[in-house]
């Protein structure tokens, strides 16, 4: 535990001494020389080596490379981790840069081996293989390794991109990361990070919300050359490799790799745009009448209500409502988060040179998941934690499919987190008096709002970026255009925008790491209100049906996973459902209202 901070009691540091006990462990060293001595073993046993393999020779094949790979991914979920603590820290960057190289250049002797497995001639091989029971259960792997194949490259091509990628889109990544992390933020006379300065755009006092929401446009802006070029840069690149690949469209690399099928992520994107009038221009429009004018700023979009007043909910108090809502529903769910919190695998306090917001590191089987936090003691900070105590719990439960399958394809990783989210919610509503009720019901619309609307409007802004960046570079005030066109269109006519606010797009992390990540979340919170009204209408033994369907991990697709439940979500309905979840909220807050 660490220092108190402010009056929220004890925030806890992570310790990651589970995976390695520093920089200067020995046992790094010795896994990084024993990576490198199983590579090249693998290579020289396996290569060219695989055409009329039978089953049994080909598990063993496919065992000694994921052990390998774990090991790999064990080594650079430290370094990243420990680079996300500090960004700003030389030592750390470096640290991770130099794993990045050595772990790439162990690897790049793997390459061959899923390429020529996906060239296995004739098909029926493959197929035979995969359905061959000695193989279960990779054969589920080799099927979602097979999907792959129309858009791989040679391999002497696919090793050089693999070898350049430390150098090319990892450097730019890294730039954006640590450039992010050593902007500094002026409002009323104090200087703060990312993190802190985004924090007081939900702050009760207007003026605080102002002077921040002018001092991120201000700095943004000063900052926007680099930005731009980083952006412009990463959009290439991803152009380039998508032409070699023959991807169809940007985003189609990213369905493929979330195990969704096109026509589903249409279907989503089509019906959240379809909604926009109905949901966040009908709320925005009830919260200015809140705030007694026809228009609300936009730094006004996430504050609280004008009469509500928002305590900070100490760490140990967060702790208890989660896991509460947690065990009401699966005692078996709060057993299995416990141990994030009794065990140091979470870092809650905000510092400068800390990654900003939040996330959830599976890091590897055989360790456990890290959460990384900015804590700050609001409600939005509790229902936080919650989410990620969602990734962290599906990370857990999933971890016994092994290394390759334990990971969940993105659309689905997110059910787990907004469904703690929403059992948090539920159990803060339950005891809540009128007044505390539609503060929280307008905070949880705004989350759902934030959740569904403007990821989906985000991932409009990526869709047109890079299908204009096609073309040629795009300049800062184009992508400036881009942005405000798609975040008005969502958000709608009653949210004012100053001339800072075109350039918030330039902090978002997704952009750059993961392009079209963010519809991710607005697929898992539509799934989750669909499953939770299920969950509420459901007879006993729903709580073993959801836990098996997190421990599934990534060994089988949505369909297969939403169909104990009685839900599809290649069925248009099936989005209409989730967003009829965030009109009844709205609905509600203007029966209080009146």
């Amino acid at each position: 535990m660490t220092e108190p901070a402010h009056d929220l009691g004890d925030l806890p540091n992570w310790d990651l001494t589970d995976l390695y006990s520093g920089i200067n462990d020995p046992e790094l060293e010795a896994d990084l020389s024993e990576c490198s001595v199983r590579s090249a073993r693998f290579e020289k046993t396996w290569k060219s080596n695989l055409t009329g393999i039978n089953a049994k020779s080909l598990k063993q094949a496919i065992v000694e490379y994921e052990a390998i790979d774990e090991i790999l991914s064990r080594i650079m979920s430290f370094a990243g981790l420990l680079h996300a603590g500090d960004l700003s820290d030389p030592a750390r960057g470096q640290f991770m840069q130099n794993m990045s190289e050595r772990a790439t250049d162990i690897a790049s002797k793997l390459v061959f081996f899923e390429l020529e497995i996906n060239q296995f001639s004739p098909r029926k091989q493959l197929a035979a293989l995969i359905s061959d029971p000695e193989l279960s259960p990779y054969g589920i792997w080799l099927d979602q390794l097979s999907r792959w194949r129309t858009h791989q490259l040679s391999e002497e091509m696919e090793t050089f991109i693999q070898e350049k990628a430390s150098s090319g889109r990892q450097a730019w990544n890294r730039l954006f990361d640590e450039t992010m992390a050593d902007l500094r933020f002026v409002v009323s006379g104090q200087t703060l990070t990312n993190a802190e300065a985004l924090n007081l755009l939900s702050s009760p006092i207007r003026q605080q919300r102002k002077e921040a929401g002018e001092a991120i446009g201000t700095t943004l802006k000063e900052n926007s050359r680099i930005f731009t070029q980083i952006t412009n840069t990463l959009a290439k690149d991803k152009s380039v490799e998508d032409k070699w690949r023959k991807y169809t469209q940007p985003i189609s690399s990213r369905n493929l790799s979330n195990q969704v099928e096109d026509e589903v992520v249409d279907a989503l994107v089509e019906a959240v745009r379809s909604s926009y009038s109905q949901l966040s221009h009908r709320y925005y429009s009830i919260k200015a009448n809140w705030f007694g004018s026809e228009r609300l700023e936009y730094y006004d979009r996430n504050a609280p209500l004008p009469d509500s007043v928002e305590r900070n909910i100490p760490w140990s108090e967060a702790e208890h409502i989660v896991l509460q809502a947690y065990d009401a529903f699966s005692p078996k769910l709060a057993d299995v988060a416990r141990p994030f919190f009794e065990n140091s695998w979470i870092d809650a306090p905000t510092r400068a040179g800390k990654s900003p917001g939040a996330f959830a590191h599976p890091t590897v089987p055989s360790a456990h998941p890290y959460l990384l936090l900015n804590y700050q003691g609001k409600t939005r900070d509790v229902m936080t934690l919650a989410h990620e105590l969602g990734h962290g719990v599906h990370q857990r439960l999933a971890a016994s499919q092994g290394h390759f399958l334990s990971n969940t394809p993105l659309t689905l990783a997110e059910t787990a987190s907004v469904f703690g989210e929403m059992l948090t919610f539920q159990r803060l509503l339950k005891d809540a008096d009128p007044k505390t009720k539609k503060a929280l019901l307008a905070g949880k619309t705004e989350d759902m709002l934030n959740t569904v609307i403007r990821q989906i409007a985000m991932l409009m802004f990526e869709i047109n970026l890079h299908n204009e960046r096609k073309n040629g570079e795009l300049s800062t005030d184009r992508i400036c255009e881009i942005w405000m066109e798609t975040q008005t269109e969502s958000l709608g006519p009653a949210l004012n925008f100053d001339d800072g606010y075109k350039y918030f797009w330039s902090y978002i992390p997704h952009f750059i790491h993961s392009p079209f990540y963010v519809y991710a979340y607005a697929f898992g919170d539509c799934l989750v209100n669909a499953l939770y009204a299920v969950y509420q209408d459901s007879e006993a033994g729903f709580a073993d049906r959801y836990l098996e369907m997190l421990a599934a991990g990534g060994s089988k697709g949505h369909k297969e996973l939403l169909s104990p439940f009685g839900l599809d979500a290649s069925d248009p309905n099936f989005w209409k459902r989730g967003l009829n979840v965030i009109g009844g909220f709205i609905d509600q807050l203007e029966t209080i209202d009146g």
